[in-house]
């Protein structure tokens, strides 16, 4: 049986490599890892509240407010009035940040099938099973299920 220390700073190691080359790959389009993920993430869910979307992004509401405001200020995001409640701001991107959106993913899905060519397809499916696995009982933990001793 496998050590979990081991197990985990191996994970650890890859997440950080992985980081490592989104920031390296996502500075070529002058973006930042967060501004990638609110662009991803109100590109697939316009109209979110800075609450929703600091939820998603697992990040307190203030950097997401600093995320968004330097985003507006190059004109990737646009902040609307909520229809119902007038102490909500919907965020949506603008043309010009659904155009980044697209060219952004589309070449991010390709550097990903770079990084993991190198395991074959099989290898990719188990791999995947496992971890969703593993992130399943990661996130029961946190909210309160099992407890590791």
């Amino acid at each position: 049986m496998a050590d979990p220390q081991q197990l985990y700073n191996l994970l650890n190691e890859i997440y950080l490599i992985l980081d490592d080359g989104n920031r390296r790959f996502f500075s070529r389009f002058n973006l930042t890892v967060p501004r990638f993920y609110a662009l991803l993430h109100l590109g697939e869910q316009p109209g979110l509240s800075f609450s929703e979307l600091s939820e998603l992004m697992l990040c307190d509401k203030s950097n997401i407010t600093r995320i968004i405001r330097g985003m507006e200020a190059d004109g990737l995001v646009v902040r609307r009035p909520h229809e119902t409640d007038g102490r909500t701001l919907r965020l949506f991107l603008s043309q010009a940040g659904e155009e980044l959106r697209h060219q952004v993913t589309a070449a991010h899905e390709q550097f990903n099938q770079a990084r993991f060519d190198a395991l074959e397809g099989i290898m990719q499916d188990s791999l995947l099973a496992e971890l969703l696995r593993l992130k399943k009982s990661l996130r029961t933990q946190l909210d309160g299920g099992a407890t590791a001793d």
